[in-house]
């Protein structure tokens, strides 16, 4: 492993700090393990509970990296990597933690969209009272109790370990009458208010109570979200200002360009990239890419796969270097923790992350959307204008010591 500096630690992710030792070393073994109980028996002693406990204010989040610093001039722009995860449920298939361990061994932060429902027993679903729609209906399945067991550790171990939690929101509604399409503002405010409710709540709603908390102050820690199916940004976004979030990741169909705002909140949309073998191009999504595959057919026939999965991969990383090459674009991929078309879409973005994380790939940093946010916000405004004034796949005019100076 090459000596990483302090200096570089900026934006990189998960256990950027607790992993590397001094000198750059990687601590393994029971160095390491020591180290990472130390951590959650510090967390553990310094968390004060919040309301019925389902919560607790911990401090700091563990293993995030340096304060974020400005770009000097001339500096070439860090390439952002942003993997994030819609609904953030562990249902038994063992994704949640197997992305995790991922994460871990490459210095990775993500971001975690938890969808409300999964932390609220169907035995309780007349609790939800979702916008336009009945009482305790969702066109996502409620999770059984050990699976919001399971669902409740993961997300306990992913903030410990550095990584975003964020909201999915709850019913998942994308059709019909119902649809998350047509809902106003203050129905937003709603959904919104009902999803913290349940992370909040969830020892009462599940009785739980040997469980320990989920250490962080979701009211503090939530500030961005995505949306079912990419729909209803544009009402979405007045709830989202009056709560002080700081980015939205609902957006489809953007370009490999740098973000700018919307109604003062960054817009993060999912984005377009090569699809190898074909003059078109697809979301960068596991769901969209699937859907070009096999018709949103999930079961296709198997003989499909292991092509299919060269593609999704080679997608990701066309992404990738069309970015790292030219405009150095922030890169965002969307994913869901589903064995669809038996599990190549998940093979295939674990891939790609460990492509993308490869050494020789320099100045990659592979962060959560709030890290990012944070770096974003730290920026000269005159540099982010230059940025941003940059279109798909443009190289800088002069290279980027004559393209930034200038800024």
């Amino acid at each position: 492993m090459r000596a990483i500096s302090r200096r570089n630690l900026l934006g990189m992710g998960v256990g950027a700090a607790a992993a590397l030792g001094v000198g750059g070393c990687s601590m393994s073994g029971s160095d390491g393990e020591a180290n990472k109980q130390r951590v959650r028996n510090s967390v553990r002693a310094r968390s004060k509970p919040i309301g019925d406990g389902s919560t607790a204010n911990s401090g700091a989040q563990p293993n995030q990296p340096d304060g974020p610093e400005r770009l000097e001039p001339g500096q070439t722009p860090p390439q952002f990597v942003i993997f994030s995860w819609d609904g953030a449920g562990e249902v038994g298939n063992g994704l949640f933690p197997r992305f995790l361990k991922l994460a871990k061994d490459h210095g990775a932060a993500m971001t975690f969209f938890l969808s409300g429902l999964y932390l609220l027993p169907e035995s309780k679903k007349q609790l939800y009272s979702p916008p336009n729609n009945r009482s305790g209906a969702s066109d996502i399945g409620y999770l059984t109790d050990p699976h919001i067991k399971e669902t409740l550790r993961n997300l306990r171990t992913a903030w410990l370990d550095g990584h975003e939690i964020g909201t999915h929101f709850n019913g998942h509604f994308c059709s019909g009458s119902g649809t998350v399409r047509n809902w106003t503002p203050q129905q937003w405010q709603s959904e919104i208010d009902q999803a913290m409710e349940f992370v909040t709540k969830w020892r009462t709603h599940t009785g739980f109570n040997e469980m320990d908390p989920l250490p962080f102050d979701y009211r503090r820690e939530l500030v961005g979200g995505r949306t079912p199916c990419l729909l209803g940004q544009e009402n979405l976004l007045p709830a989202a200002k009056e709560l002080g979030w700081r980015y939205d990741a609902s957006a489809p169909g953007g370009q490999q360009v740098w973000p700018t705002k919307k109604m003062g909140i960054w817009d993060f949309p999912l984005q377009q990239i090569p699809f190898p073998g074909h003059s078109y191009e697809v979301l960068s999504m596991d769901y969209n890419i699937l859907a070009n595959q096999s018709k949103n057919s999930t079961k296709a026939p198997p003989a499909n796969y292991p092509g299919w999965r060269r593609q999704a991969t080679g997608a990701y990383i066309a992404g990738f270097q069309r970015a790292y090459e030219t405009n150095r674009a922030p890169f965002f991929i969307g994913n869901h923790f589903e064995q669809w078309n038996g599990g190549i879409y998940m093979d295939a973005v674990e891939e790609a992350l460990k492509r993308i994380a490869d050494e020789r790939n320099k100045d990659v940093r592979l962060v959560s959307f709030r890290q990012f946010t944070d770096w974003l916000d730290a920026q000269d405004p005159q540099v982010l204008t230059k940025l941003q004034g940059m279109d798909k796949a443009q190289r800088p005019a002069g290279g980027w010591k004559s393209f930034l100076s200038a800024a």
